[in-house]
């Protein structure tokens, strides 16, 4: 049977939309696979599936913004797959911050290609496409800026999220790839120049360089002292620079305050260049997750630098709050005030330092077109009062190193233009990803992007397109799923309690083994799919897969066998008059057989579990009302 198989091609497309967890990751980590494997109790195995194309694996299982999750089909039927902790659970095990490290890149770099690529960035994007570049054969130097590699991974993420000793492993195992040299302290427009770059000898150049600069709030008062910017504020305290804070602190955020900067921008294209490059419009949802996330670390790393009181303001209700549910209760959970619904009208001094916030009550967030167009109540001032005043409301990238002579157009929103299939710029050779030419984006987003820069580099410089992926199909002789499988909960990520919260000791705690294999038992394995030979005959015919049976949420559909079934009469009757009705549910089988069949009659192949499926009424017409399934004898 399985030779059959064996060249049967399979549409990638219809095989991609079974497989929602992977195709909502944007480096396309087929999580389905790896939750599968944990639940087997095969931890290696799935970590090599879960690190293979995802080289910020560890950084991701703590700190990943999970869209996998928010696709699993699980959460259709009570809550989603807790993939990203499940993720954490095999790289604590196996990754470059564990004592058994699983090196995957063995024998698998190439050989050297004698090709040289500078990139302008040590972050995500950065790292992810030089250690692609590295496996590929190139030599990649990484130039950053800061004194230390990670980019915002390091300067932007609080340790109690995400641990440093992690984030320098990753970066480590990272550099150990291929011929990687990483220089610090080196910025771009103060110690190079990016088209001196080509005059050095790189074949290729990529810039992403991130978005470090805070954007700012036109209201009157933000230049008193005590006022800043929160990526001013998150850099500081993640270099370990000396910050006063006072004990009242107010951090003004929710995401769409940064998403009305980012839209309200002009919209030109630009597409007039060879290369074809063109602005690409900031994704609304990335921008708005990236301010939130900064909205509570901000907040929360306040409290863990001696403030009394941190308060937050947001223009939103609490429920419009486009901040996670889980992010805004943790918040509220460690002592955060809530402000919601509130716009922030004027910063109020006194002897030239902030003494208060005063605020309008939000009428409206949206107009009547969904779009971000704020309204307030009259005379609805109220006032806050602070001693320290923090500005979350977004980021923009920082990009007045590039001069004329580089040769890189810049869109009118101040983002770099690129091809969206390639990421060069106007500039042959420059290439450019991150937030420096989409706006502020999700890390995992990050991680495509560094991926998709280095093909685009590679088949640039040698040029040859790298093939579609090859899609490799395992026939299962027998699949079934865990009993119960729909009984068992999501289960909770273990958390330090509240009273252990403090400096910046990590608050996720993360699976043992017990817990990450009850919680992979969830997954709906949506991996494996029913593959049919496409004529008539196989695409109508039951296998007994069970796959209906264990997705079911009402559990109204069972597998069972025919001599477990009664056929009234006048059921018979009506089947013996329309037999061809029947040919899925009941096929080979003749009406009068119904009321005598047995197993062993019926030569029937056990299976797991075992037998045919009947229909479970029929109605005034004589067609089944509720098609449950069918099979075939042996």
């Amino acid at each position: 049977m399985l030779e059959r198989y064996r060249d049967k091609k399979v549409d990638r497309d219809w095989l991609n939309t079974n497989f929602p967890c992977m195709m909502a990751c944007p480096a396309h980590t087929n999580a389905g696979r790896y939750v599968a494997l944990i639940a087997e109790g095969r931890f290696e195995e799935a970590y090599k599936f879960a690190r293979d194309p995802n080289p910020l694996a560890s950084i991701c299982g703590r700190v990943c913004a999970h869209p996998c999750e928010t696709a699993c089909r699980r959460g259709d039927i009570d809550r989603p797959i807790a993939i990203r902790a499940l993720k954490r659970f095999l790289t604590e095990r196996y990754g470059p911050e564990s004592k058994r490290h699983l090196d995957i890149n063995a024998g698998r770099i190439q050989k050297p290609l004698g090709l040289k690529v500078a990139v302008v960035g040590g972050g995500p994007v950065g790292l992810s496409a030089a250690h692609d570049l590295a496996l590929m054969g190139y030599s990649v130097t990484i130039f950053e800026a800061a004194p230390v590699a990670g980019g915002m991974l390091y300067l932007g993420i609080p340790e109690y999220r995400l641990p440093r000793d992690v984030v320098e492993a990753q970066v480590r195992e990272i550099l150990e790839t291929g011929d990687i040299t990483l220089k610090l302290n080196q910025a771009a427009g103060r110690d190079f120049a990016v088209s001196d770059l080509r005059r050095q000898g790189f074949d290729a150049v990529l810039v992403a360089v991130g978005a470090h600069r805070s954007r700012d709030l036109a209201i009157p008062g933000v230049d008193l002292d005590g006022v800043h910017k929160g990526i001013d504020f998150l850099l500081n305290v993640n270099l370990g620079y000396k910050f006063t804070i006072g004990k009242k602190v107010i951090v003004i955020g929710g995401g769409n305050v940064a998403m009305d900067v980012a839209r309200s921008a002009a919209r030109e294209v630009v597409r007039q260049h060879v290369a074809g490059v063109e602005e690409v419009e900031p994704s609304q949802e990335n921008v708005t997750a990236v301010a939130t996330r900064e909205m509570v670390d901000i907040s929360l790393s306040a409290l863990r630098l001696g403030a009394t009181e941190v308060h937050i303001v947001c223009l939103e209700r609490r429920e419009e709050m486009p901040a996670a549910l889980e992010e805004i209760e943790e918040a509220e959970t460690e002592g955060i005030i809530l402000h919601p619904g509130l716009g922030p009208k004027q910063v109020i001094g006194k002897n030239n330092r902030v003494a208060a916030l005063e605020t309008l009550k939000t009428k409206r967030v949206f107009d009547e077109n969904k779009r971000f167009s704020p309204t307030f109540y009259e005379s609805s001032e109220s006032q806050l009062e602070c001693d320290t005043l923090i500005m979350a409301i977004g980021q923009a990238p920082r990009l007045d190193f590039l001069k004329p002579e580089d040769g890189v157009e810049i869109s009118p929103r101040g983002l770099i233009a690129v091809n969206p299939q390639t990421l060069m710029t106007s500039a042959p050779g420059i290439f450019a990803g991150g937030d420096c030419v989409f706006g502020p984006r999700l890390i995992i987003d990050s991680v495509a992007d560094g991926k998709r820069a280095a093909v685009g580099i590679d088949e640039y410089l040698r040029g040859h397109k790298h093939p579609e992926p090859v899609v490799e199909v395992e026939v299962l002789r027998r699949h079934s799923m865990p009993l119960q499988l729909l009984d068992i909960v999501r289960q909770p990520i273990p958390l330090l309690s509240l009273d252990r919260r403090t400096g910046m000791t990590e608050v996720e705690v993360g699976y043992d083994a017990e817990s990450a294999m009850l919680e992979a038992q969830r997954c709906l394995h949506c991996w494996v799919n029913t593959i049919f030979e496409g004529n008539p005959w196989d695409g109508s015919l039951c296998i007994l897969c069970g796959g209906c049976v264990d997705v079911c949420p009402e559990k109204c559909l069972q597998l069972v066998s025919l001599d477990r079934i009664g056929f009234e009469p006048d059921t018979i009757a009506q089947i013996q008059d329309q037999q061809q009705l029947f040919g899925v549910e009941l096929d080979e089988v003749a009406a009068d057989e119904l009321g005598t069949i047995t197993m062993e009659s019926y030569n029937l192949v056990p299976a797991e579990p075992t037998g045919l499926i009947s229909v479970e009424t029929i109605d005034a017409g004589g067609r089944p009302r509720a098609q449950l399934a069918g099979g075939s004898p042996k």
